[in-house]
């Protein structure tokens, strides 16, 4: 086995014809590392982000993403020396998973449960943590997915808060097909300020957020993204999506996905994450939806898991993992 480091899309193409390599353009990584038989072709491989990643306090942060391996024993050469290479481009820390930032797919599944894996859910085979963990990488950060099995359930504290929130002049609506695209820099900015203080938190420019969630406009239910809007202002939104991939296992598409719940900081705009969540359900139920999946929740944010905890039960686990490069 050899190793090799690329940092042009064009040399890792020839390296890995079956890896993404406008992903990696995009996604603006620093290398891409692989393990390589001369034979077999790459046993393992993965990208190196160190000059844009999230800030984290005491610690230069790289991390590693678009991972893959075939066996153990490449795994364990690759991370060796993503490790080592992060630290010579002067990290201190290891986080991954981690497609650069947590806009970007991160994170590994570590109890699967029972259910099928769902539409825009990171999966992965059950060995990669365990590879991840053997190279003395540990968990970091926990999330979980829930899943509503019942869209009929009511929150009886929602109709103060709409009340509450209607008298302070908040209007919510679906967005139309026409408007998804031209909506998107107001989704952008919502996001940008909802989540400033969440744990790992980096800037994303507007291009990316808009390149990046383009690409799932073709499949998007307009009905599930609702927007809260004050005025000419949007102030939140919850945006939900089907569960595709039911329909391709040939399973009834009787599932939908909450994705994302974005609020602006401020005080007066307090319950109005809880009144969204509940009336994407009741729109969604309205829709002839029978089941909703509340999908990956940082453990520590106890806003977004008091609102699910209302509706529905944890169905799948997730670990973001780290090494401190200077121990």
């Amino acid at each position: 086995m050899q190793t090799v480091e690329c940092a042009v899309a064009s040399e890792i193409h020839l390296l890995s014809p079956t890896f993404d390599c406008e992903q990696f353009d995009h996604e603006h990584a620093d290398v891409h590392l692989a393990v390589v038989d001369s034979n077999l072709g790459p046993l393992a491989e993965c990208s190196l982000w160190w000059s844009h990643t999230p800030p984290l306090p005491n610690h230069t942060v790289g991390t590693i993403g678009h991972y893959h391996a075939d066996c153990d024993s490449a795994a364990e050469t690759l991370l060796a020396l993503a490790c080592d290479r992060l630290r010579r481009a002067g990290c201190s820390y290891a986080i991954g998973p981690m497609d650069g930032n947590s806009w970007r797919r991160y994170r590994f599944v570590t109890d699967a449960g029972s259910e099928p894996p769902f539409f825009l859910e990171p999966e992965n085979p059950p060995q990669w943590p365990l590879q991840f963990a053997a190279a003395g990488l540990c968990p970091l950060a926990t999330y979980i997915s829930s899943l509503n099995l019942d869209l009929g359930q009511k929150d009886i504290r929602l109709t103060k808060a709409r009340e509450r929130l209607r008298s302070l002049g908040v209007s919510l609506r679906s967005l139309c097909q026409g408007e998804l695209e031209s909506y998107l820099p107001r989704l952008y900015r919502v996001c940008c300020e909802a989540f400033r203080n969440n744990y790992l938190y980096a800037e994303l420019a507007e291009s990316d957020f808009v390149h990046q969630y383009k690409k799932v406009l073709p499949v998007l239910r307009p009905e599930l993204l609702i927007v809260a809007e004050q005025r000419l202002e949007t102030v939140g939104f919850v945006f939900g999506v089907p569960d595709l991939l039911r329909e391709s296992r040939g399973m009834p598409l009787d599932t939908f996905i909450i994705k994302t719940v974005a609020i602006l900081p401020r005080r007066e705009l307090s319950g109005l994450g809880s009144v969204l969540v509940g009336e994407v359900q009741q729109l969604g139920a309205d829709m002839g939806f029978r089941r909703c999946i509340h999908a990956l929740m940082q453990t520590g944010n106890m806003l977004a898991r008091n609102i699910s905890r209302v509706y529905a039960e944890r169905i799948r686990t997730y670990s973001l993992f780290a090494k401190d490069l200077c121990a």
